[in-house]
């Protein structure tokens, strides 16, 4: 069974003491939405969707730099489903996906030189060479501590704040909700980075009062290299207009494209969700034997840090891949990845926290149930850890080796438990 910290000093083998992981942080997941609620979303954005297209539109889409729109008219109606949808003055469609939304965003609202606004943490890595080449001086603050955000924002030298919606570190605890309101109230305009948010918690950036959400359609399913932008018209306005190039539309297909994939995002997240939170129950419980502690967090996407007894994580994937996992991201939740994600943890997360490289894997179950995502992981780490196992369990069907490989031992997996609550505490692995 998995040691847990009051025994795993003690845990030896022939070659002497085993090491012991190093300490998981606290972490702090955002709200998820129930699928019940979820299923609202969708047919709320049906009904947005029916009054902006006819029946008809919906199955054609045109191309190019249409005068007085200066894009498609497909594009401009998708745009205006999204702004009915979130609740905000207008919406423009860009390439460049989530990076392309956060750049445009950033261009459009901060001028070279001009401090903004940013929370003390890692940044995301390609949001850092936004703002190197932006040229805006960023000034950091602790969103964490909303007394060093108010004297931060009532220092008088901020027009814009920047807001990741989803965590930075992993100890990260602010409420969005909360720091975009302190913004507000110290007249200091926000735009947030609402990637891998938006659909997944019960309102987005812009639904909490940011001047814009900025997230990528790719990461929802959609078209590769398709971002929105959604927000105050003046800024949309000027997304517009900086995006004068007929090469730099997002072409109709593309926008009714991303429109169509997601009509079924907000129900597929919810179940995932779902999902993620009776994997950290059932590993909680002690289910997977080289398990020594697991959290739920916002670490790009929602998804569990599984912490092993062993520093065999960098390894953790390639095997896992054998067994039908897919061992890297392709968006984190596109249209591509349906297999469960047993991956490292992000760069921005192991820059704060680099002594967790060997021990913790990152697990999104994707489109599985809880039993494959155990099945694998359980799997994995009995070839990591060279063990042999008995006789193959009834019914258990086999999962054959890449060519080449010798097949993994079989080992034994539990029936399908109960859906686990909407959200877990923090959990430690039982021996």
């Amino acid at each position: 069974m998995a040691a847990t910290p009051s025994n795993a000093s003690n845990a030896r083998d022939a070659k002497g003491p085993r090491p012991v992981p190093p300490p998981l942080p606290r972490t702090f997941p955002l709200d998820t939405v129930p699928v019940e609620e979820a299923a609202g979303h969708q047919f709320r954005l049906l009904e947005a969707t029916a009054a902006h297209f006819a029946g008809p539109e919906l199955f054609a889409a045109d191309a190019g730099v249409v005068p007085e729109l200066g894009r498609p008219r497909t594009t401009a109606r998708v745009e205006a489903v999204l702004a009915a949808y979130f609740g905000a003055e207008d919406a423009a469609l860009v390439q460049g996906a989530g990076t392309g939304a956060i750049r445009a965003a950033l261009t459009a609202a901060v001028g070279p030189g001009e401090p903004l606004l940013i929370h003390r943490a890692p940044v995301y890595r390609t949001t850092a060479v936004t703002l190197r080449g932006l040229g805006a001086e960023t000034v950091e603050a602790d969103f964490n501590d909303l007394d060093a955000l108010r004297t931060a924002l009532a220092s008088g030298r901020f027009r814009w704040a920047y807001v990741q919606h989803t965590r930075q570190r992993l100890a990260d605890s602010y409420d969005p909700g909360e720091v975009l309101a302190a913004c507000r109230q110290g007249g200091v305009r926000t735009l947030t980075d609402d990637n891998y948010a938006v659909f997944r918690v019960p309102a987005s950036g812009v639904e909490l009062g940011a001047d814009a959400s900025c997230f990528s359609l790719f990461k929802l399913h959609g078209p590769e290299g398709v971002g929105a932008v959604v927000g105050a018209a003046d800024l949309i306005a000027r997304v517009h207009a900086d995006n004068y190039s007929g090469g730099g539309q997002v072409q109709g297909h593309q926008a009714l494209d991303a429109l169509r994939a997601l009509t079924h995002v907000p129900v597929m997240w919810a179940l995932q969700s779902r999902v993620g939170a009776e994997v950290a129950e059932r590993l909680a419980a002690g289910e997977v034997p080289g398990v020594a502690d697991v959290r739920l967090a916002n670490a790009q996407d929602r998804c569990l840090l599984v912490q092993l007894d062993a520093p065999v994580a960098r390894r953790l994937p390639e095997v896992a891949a054998r067994f039908g996992a897919a061992p890297y991201p392709v968006g984190s939740n596109s249209r591509y990845e349906i297999a469960p994600l047993f991956y490292r943890m992000s760069s921005s997360a192991l820059d704060d926290a680099p002594e967790l490289a060997d021990w913790v894997v990152r697990v999104n179950p994707m489109r599985a149930g809880a039993d494959l995502v155990l099945d694998i992981l359980r799997r994995s780490l009995a070839v990591i850890g060279g063990e042999s196992s008995g006789p193959e369990p009834p019914g258990h069907r086999p999962v054959p080796a890449a060519p080449g490989q010798e097949p993994a031992p079989e080992v034994p997996r539990r029936h399908a438990a109960p859906a686990a609550p909407h959200d877990v505490p923090q959990h430690r692995a039982k021996d």
